[in-house]
């Protein structure tokens, strides 16, 4: 009797036991179940990657920094050349740093391109005291990423990405000789006052005045003299005044340099020789007008700076936002003064000069 109920208390445990195995066995996969994230949120999940922004690979317009670097500081065209500079700015929402020495020098002038280098500017403007003195400090810009526009005055190829011209550099020589004719009614002696003697620009225009020179119209001129001034005021106006003095029948001085011309035309005002001794070239209205009033300086001749300085932060902004490289055919947009080509030799040509004289200059403010 007590053998039995054992067993039959035995046989009920066991009975429990695989019971309970049974139920514990059910529930394991239904809380699996409920540990697994809906499909939704795992699609939600894998798709998040594809809601975010593209990198942009732009240089910010507000961070890039040009350098305008004319041939001196306190010249009054290169101020002018930076009003321009500073308006593009302005339209373009970067920043433009007008940096020079204080005299017209190739050697100060790479110090200071060489330290604008190591600051890593964005882009350097430059008006070449030194047309090959200046090609390493180039070439050492250019192999850091640095886009090399000059203006105004070049430096040889090799050292620049483009050059922005004026006018065509015979164009430029060829209406100063016409100024000069008519000035000395086809005949007579004349003498050019330029700015320093290594200047690329300036003696480019010599050489294609010489030139022009020896054509039938224009035999009746003769070319006796070229001084320098170094496009400082005190020596181009003594150096006016030495022409003057050592040629006595000079009808006209042509100074193709704003800073010589100005000197040049106080210098025979103050002389009383309006009249004998007339002044042309190259300069700005402003600095020009009382002497095409007086008589001085009759008419003279330039394109507007601050038109030059401004194409250039604009053609600099244009390489460094990779729009262009700087290679011929290359176009692109330069605000106020519309489309521009580059030319198949490496430059861009601003335009034709404008000749200023009683009738029009007060029509001007540079």
């Amino acid at each position: 009797m007590l053998k039995d109920t054992k067993f039959h208390l035995i046989a009920l445990l066991a009975v429990l036991v695989l019971l309970l195995a049974g139920c514990q066995a059910a529930a394991t996969p239904t809380e699996e179940a409920a540990t697994e994230p809906p499909a939704a949120e795992t699609e939600d999940v894998t798709e998040a990657p594809m809601t975010e922004e593209p990198v942009a690979t732009e240089e910010a317009a507000g961070d890039i920094v040009i350098a305008l670097v004319p041939k001196n500081l306190g010249n009054p065209y290169f101020d002018t050349a930076n009003n321009g500079a500073q308006e593009a700015a302005a339209e373009l929402g970067i920043e433009v740093q007008y940096q020079g020495s204080s005299t017209a020098d190739a050697t100060e002038q790479i110090q200071l391109l060489n330290s604008l280098i190591a600051q890593e500017v964005d882009g350097l403007a430059i008006s070449a005291n030194d047309a090959d003195a200046l090609v390493p400090t180039g070439q050492d810009a250019m192999a850091q990423g640095i886009p090399v526009v000059t203006w105004d005055s070049a430096i040889a190829p090799e050292g620049r990405d483009v050059h922005i011209n004026q006018a065509t550099a015979e164009g430029i020589a060829r209406v100063q000789i016409e100024m000069a004719h008519r000035l000395a009614d086809g005949e007579g002696q004349i003498a050019i006052l330029s700015a320093t003697s290594t200047a690329p620009n300036q003696n480019e225009w010599i050489g294609f005045m010489e030139e022009i020179l020896q054509e039938p119209d224009y035999q009746g001129l003769e070319l006796v003299d070229t001084v320098y001034g170094d496009d400082e005021d005190e020596k181009s106006y003594n150096e006016a005044l030495g022409l003057m003095t050592t040629y006595p029948d000079l009808e006209v001085i042509i100074a193709p340099t704003t800073v010589g011309i100005a000197a040049s035309a106080r210098a025979v005002q103050d002389q009383g020789r309006i009249g004998e001794v007339l002044v042309t070239g190259l300069g700005t209205p402003n600095q020009m007008r009382e002497y095409v009033k007086s008589g001085a300086a009759p008419e003279f001749a330039l394109w507007n700076p601050g038109d030059l300085g401004y194409l250039a932060v604009y053609t600099i902004y244009h390489m460094v936002q990779g729009d262009i490289t700087g290679a011929p055919g290359d176009e692109f947009d330069a605000g106020k003064l519309g489309n521009y080509t580059i030319l198949d030799d490496g430059t861009i040509l601003l335009g034709a000069p404008t000749v200023f004289d009683a009738d029009n200059i007060d029509d001007f403010d540079f």
